[in-house]
């Protein structure tokens, strides 16, 4: 009898066990899912809300979008011949600093500059970056040196507004594993050709369906008017971007018997800038 309750007891406190386990992995699954949603919905929306009408997208798609993103703004400092310019720091003792970064400008990164025009009118160029280096203190202008591919027109002087952008694409992709990620590619570095080697972000995510109830990362586009865009519509006319994304965990449990994958997804809309 002490042997049957002794085997009663360890199998029922053994099957508490096992349940709580299967408790505590799905709970972890799930919190992965839903840290996976989380962060592509901050991801998408950092750029895609920080686009302005000059800069537009070049790619919309139901599972991908491909944009220039804001990475800094400085202003001239002074110029160095027609393509070089000088930046001020963006560090400060008296912290004002004139100059930030998200992401360090690179080769093949795009510099926008704030010209002023006669007739009173102001308007941006765009030069193409082939060089950005730091400058020693000490110089005629500390912080940071900038050459360009093409020369500066006349218009661009001291102390005008500069803006720093980078070509870049997120998508659905599969990756090696056999599962669907949200991915980035750099698409202007100088010497290639496209866009570069993806890079995985977050997920993983449901598998790619043309069905749009179904795909992990959906984009969806609409003008001013509240109207969709086809994938194949003009961006200049894109004034919102909703984004949902579905993800999963990253491996099927046991709970009660049944074999489920947690999950979870959110969906949000984003108003591009000066629309």
């Amino acid at each position: 009898m002490v042997l049957a309750l002794i085997g009663l007891v360890g199998g029922t406190v053994g099957l508490t066990l096992i349940r709580q386990q299967r408790f505590y992995r799905g709970t972890t699954e799930l919190l992965h899912a839903r840290e996976g949603v989380r962060d592509a919905i901050e991801l998408l929306s950092t750029d895609i809300r920080g686009m302005s009408t000059a800069d537009t997208v070049r790619l919309l798609a139901d599972s991908a979008i491909e944009l220039f993103a804001n990475i800094g703004s400085s202003i001239v400092c002074n110029t160095d011949g027609a393509t070089g310019v000088g930046l001020p720091s963006a560090s400060s003792g008296r912290g004002n600093a004139l100059t930030a970064f998200l992401v360090q400008p690179d080769t093949g990164d795009i510099a926008v500059f704030h010209r002023d025009l006669l007739d009173g009118e102001s308007e941006w160029e765009r030069h193409r970056i082939t060089g950005f280096m730091a400058r020693a203190p000490g110089t005629a202008c500390p912080g940071f040196a900038l050459d360009l591919e093409t020369p500066l027109s006349a218009q661009v002087r001291t102390g005008a507004p500069v803006r720093f952008i980078r070509r870049g694409r997120y998508s659905l992709y599969r990756a090696s594993d056999g599962r669907w990620y949200l991915g980035y590619r750099r698409c202007n570095a100088v010497g290639a050709t496209g866009c570069g080697a993806i890079q995985p972000l977050s997920g993983p995510y449901r598998d790619y369906s043309s069905n749009p109830r179904h795909t992990g990362i959906l984009f969806e586009y609409f003008d001013g008017s509240g109207n969709r865009l086809p994938p194949a519509g003009s961006p200049l006319a894109l004034a919102r971007v909703d984004i949902t994304a579905r993800a999963e965990s990253r491996q099927r449990i046991v709970v009660e018997g049944r074999v489920t994958a947690p999950g979870d997804s959110a969906t949000v809309a984003i108003a591009i800038r000066n629309r």
